[in-house]
């Protein structure tokens, strides 16, 4: 039986501003709303309003403009044959993919995060501590967690690659954890608590082996229950 991936928040607000989107509400080139203004609209909090813009920036509909603000890029989402891709794609290659992203943001993160970067690297990983016992609540609380670093890299394409991947690694997630006799424990937890140690300490090359390391090892077990 296919697992059952609820729907977050965020993707369910980018969703929405993306229908509104569509329904003309804001032509292309026009410049969205603060998101103090579209998040009560959408009945989610700033920080998710957030995240559901990086996703549809993500996708192409939405571009983002230093000190200017975001703006309407497309109505229809960029690379459609893509995301089909990512949609056949099974759990070995995401995994792939999260080794090429997650490694290299893991690295850069160490080099060039900043305080407010390391409080929100360690809030997330706080937060999957106390979302360990059920799958679609550890699910958003790790992509959260590894966004957070994603984010440190200060790298817009590492972000947006991310962002892109997001929908299909969230199923691939939950896939991981249906089929896994278990999940969330302490040595799990303890292993993204080394990787945050290393970019506090900025140890960019332990980062980014830790980050690699721990995807690797997923990869060998999801292998061998197969």
């Amino acid at each position: 039986m296919d697992p059952v991936v609820r729907e977050s928040l965020a993707d369910q607000a980018a969703n929405r501003l993306w229908a509104r989107i569509k329904s003309g509400e804001w032509p292309v080139g026009t410049k969205l709303p603060g998101e103090t203004t579209l998040a009560p609209q959408l009945g989610v909090g700033r920080s998710t309003m957030r995240e559901a813009t990086r996703q549809l920036a993500g996708r192409g509909i939405l571009v983002a403009r230093q000190g200017s603000g975001v703006f309407v890029h497309s109505v229809d989402e960029a690379g459609a044959e893509w995301d089909l891709v990512l949609k056949r794609a099974d759990i070995d290659a995401v995994l792939e993919a999260r080794l090429a992203v997650e490694g290299e943001a893991a690295e850069l993160a160490a080099t060039r995060r900043t305080p407010a970067d390391i409080k929100a690297i360690q809030s997330a990983l706080r937060l999957r501590a106390k979302r360990r016992s059920e799958i679609s609540e550890l699910v958003d609380a790790d992509i959260a967690f590894h966004r957070s670093i994603v984010s440190a890299s200060h790298n817009e394409v590492l972000q947006g690659l991310f962002d892109t991947m997001t929908p299909r690694l969230r199923s691939a997630m939950a896939e991981m954890l249906n089929m896994a006799k278990d999940f969330g424990d302490d040595h799990d937890h303890a292993i993204h608590a080394h990787v945050v140690e290393a970019i506090c300490a900025r140890d960019a090359d332990r980062a980014r082996s830790l980050t690699r390391a721990h995807l690797r090892d997923l990869m060998g077990a999801m292998r061998s229950s197969t």
